[in-house]
């Protein structure tokens, strides 16, 4: 779109919503001070919306906006002044278009990289003139364009937006949709970003608008992700440790801290989706562009090495920094204690002292002769502490009556390491609730409203029945919490590579790949492994029932690693890995076979099963699986002890079987973890916590589809 279409249109723009130029060029003042700059620059336009009249409230899309900023400004180099952000009444329909067409549109020039976001309510469009066409749109805060005639709706249809996109002049254009368009049928769980399909007259101008963005010869294609793949999958958003967040947005912008983000969007897609399994929701981030094999974004990181947060203040005394951790994985910054530490690039300590959400306060250690301190300095993880009593939480839905929230706060109460809270008030892994099919049966339910398997009651049930019928996979539920907790792929300074692979045919087809990626090495090597794994990675791991698996791990490290493998198969039951020694001379046919531990040699690599004759074969119902795989310098002793105490049969000898304590298990794993970190005798008053050292151990999280 040529300057002068722009200067017209923004005119237009203005005129329909009654704002002068003046008062336009006084919200975005700061923002014209950079315009005369010859050089490539990076602009950015963030917008969200928690605020709407007449319709319920969002939470988290205000701390969308901010988690993509201080990601752009920190991470990718983004000078603030080149970030625009419309919140809540400023993003109407009209501002939004304005700002795209001035901010953007006038602005970014051949090279210039641009990112775009939006979060908040999607809408269906039913337009008055064609009964047959509905349309995406994106609800901007002014819903209607008169408040007195909900008949016209104002909203921005997303084929506009596309449009918008595709207008500007460079091709470094990478967009972020953390929105749906079709509401589910449950309501249990998390909010969901979508409203019901509208039906109505859309804004004269927004027609206009789209039918002069048409004339246009527009030749660039963006990147724009979106936080769903499918029309009937809502974006969800979340509740966490002292705020609310868009689950694709964080699990999208947590990746790009930690992670080199040079890489394939397929890649990035499937660590993403990793982490909204874990997060409770089914949601499949999508790609939406004809790019064949894109980069991730079009943004390209000041550090290739990636990092938890960024020093985001300091305080007069020098020592004192505030933090921004949007780099820890969110389930594990709920857990986050004090004592942990975090590196600067300058090789200095910082320890945590305090944490409110996603900022800390840190004390740098004593060194002599330390490098001072700056605004803007990645922190790494150097070491976790978490706290040794852990509760699985469990929400009651706001549709069970007051009574039925008594008795089943009264028959959670009979559990140890569990806790119950309202939908909403605070941060949850699961929730208790009524089957929408039949009200009399209830059940217990993921963040995304997903019936749990083999968790419902009976027709009639009292609720401390069911409760009480729970009491094996709530121990299960906890089990994969804390074993959850270790993921550190991002962090660990171990250096190791495990492929998921099919080998129903001659040559093994890989499935999904991960790897640590902060490890002593050059940036070439960092970027020819990299490369590698790019090529080898699916977007969506999909496993066919029958297929005959194997894990391909690489001990790249120096040093000789340990491996435990843990999961839950696809009716939410725990699994273990097992390494079975037979003993060479049994008295009886009865012998128990022991467990050993699998090591893998510095340099060295092996498959599990590592037995030929010991096969791995999908079975079961079409469902997810999630699987971790857990390395130590030192061995796991006590999670092989607590895996013998088990009863197990000789008859279910297999390589990845039941594991029927997964609890002890798990809390034995932690342990080890412990016990191998050099650190825990230096730290005082840490008693009641694990101590885990990121030179020490990695963890890697796989998460498939069973289809």
């Amino acid at each position: 779109m040529k300057r002068r279409t722009f200067l017209h249109k923004i005119g237009s723009i203005l005129a329909v919503l009654g704002v002068t130029e003046a008062e336009w060029l006084t919200l975005g003042n700061r923002y014209y001070q950079a315009l005369a700059q010859p050089n490539s620059r990076k602009l950015a336009l963030l917008i969200g919306i928690n605020q709407y009249s007449k319709i319920p409230n969002l939470s988290g899309c205000l701390t969308d906006v901010e988690l993509q900023r201080e990601l752009l400004i920190n991470r990718f180099g983004f000078q603030g002044s080149d970030i625009l952000t419309l919140t809540e009444e400023q993003a109407s329909r009209e501002f939004i278009e304005a700002a795209f067409l001035d901010h953007l549109g006038k602005q970014a020039k051949p090279g210039d990289i641009v990112a775009f976001h939006f979060s908040g309510y999607g809408t269906r469009v039913k337009l008055e003139t064609s009964s047959d066409t509905i349309q995406n749109a994106l609800v901007p805060a002014n819903v209607a364009l008169d408040l007195q005639d909900d008949k016209i709706v104002n909203h921005i249809l997303e084929e506009t937006l596309l449009l918008l996109l595709r207008s500007l002049s460079t091709d470094k254009v990478t967009a972020v949709l953390d929105t749906s368009y079709d509401t589910p049928n449950t309501v249990i769980g998390l909010k969901t970003r979508a409203l019901q399909e509208s039906v109505g007259k859309l804004a004269t101008e927004e027609l206009d608008f789209l039918k002069q963005l048409k004339t246009q010869k527009l030749s660039n294609t963006p990147i724009v992700l979106a936080a769903t793949s499918e029309p009937k999958q809502p974006a969800r958003e979340g509740l966490f440790s002292g705020f609310s967040a868009g689950l694709f947005t964080y699990a999208l912008t947590q990746y790009l801290w930690e992670f080199t983000p040079a890489t394939k969007i397929q890649v990035a897609l499937s660590h993403v989706g990793n982490s909204l399994y874990k997060l409770g929701s089914k949601q499949k981030p999508a790609l939406l562009s004809s790019q064949k094999n894109p980069d991730v974004t079009s943004l390209v990181a000041d550090d290739i090495i990636g990092a938890e947060g960024a020093v985001s203040d300091i305080e007069e005394d020098g020592k004192t920094v505030h933090l921004w951790l949007a780099g820890l994985p969110p389930e594990v910054l709920l857990y986050y204690g004090v004592n942990s530490r975090f590196t600067l690039q300058t090789k200095e300590q910082l320890v945590l002292r305090s944490r409110a959400g996603l900022t800390a306060k840190a004390q740098i250690s004593k060194i002599e002769g330390a490098n001072p301190l700056q605004i803007g300095q990645l922190v790494q993880e150097a070491v976790r502490v978490l706290p040794r009593n852990i509760n699985l939480t469990i929400a009651f839905d706001t549709g069970l009556e007051r009574i039925e929230r008594v008795d089943a706060t009264s028959a959670f109460a009979g559990f140890s390491h569990v806790s119950t809270v309202v939908v909403g008030e605070k941060p949850a892994d699961y929730v208790f609730a009524k089957l929408q099919e039949t009200p009399s049966r209830y059940g217990l339910f993921s963040l995304g409203g997903d019936l749990i398997p083999n968790t419902t009651g009976e027709v009639g049930e009292a609720v401390k029945l069911t409760v009480q019928r729970l009491a094996p996979k709530l121990s299960t539920l906890l089990a994969a919490k804390l074993w959850r907790l270790t993921e550190n792929g991002g962090s660990s300074r171990l250096a190791l590579k495990a492929t998921l692979e099919i080998i129903n045919n001659i040559s093994p087809r890989v499935v999904m790949q991960r790897q640590t990626v902060r490890t002593f090495r050059t940036e070439t090597s960092i970027k020819k492994s990299v490369q590698t794994r790019l090529i080898t990675s699916l977007p969506t791991p999909i496993v066919p029932i029958g297929s005959r698996m194997q894990y391909r791990v690489e001990n790249q490290s120096d040093r000789p690693v340990y491996l435990i493998l843990l999961g839950l198969n696809n009716n939410h039951t725990a699994v273990a890995f097992y390494s079975w020694e037979t003993p060479q001379e049994p008295n009886t046919a009865d012998t128990k076979p022991i467990l050993q531990e699998v090591v893998i040699a510095p340099g060295e690599s092996l498959t599990l099963p590592q037995k030929a004759a010991s096969q791995w074969v999908i079975s079961g119902s079409a469902s997810e699986c999630e699987q971790q795989l857990i390395f130590s310098t030192t061995t796991f002793s006590g999670t092989l002890s607590a895996l013998n105490t088990a009863q197990y049969s000789t008859a279910e000898e297999g390589p990845i079987g039941p594991l029927l304590n997964p609890l002890d298990v798990a809390q034995a794993l932690l342990q080890d973890l412990h016990n191998a970190s050099p650190l825990k005798t230096e730290m005082n008053g840490t008693a009641d916590s694990y101590i885990l050292d990121v030179n020490n151990w990695a963890s890697l999280s796989f998460s498939f589809q069973v289809v």
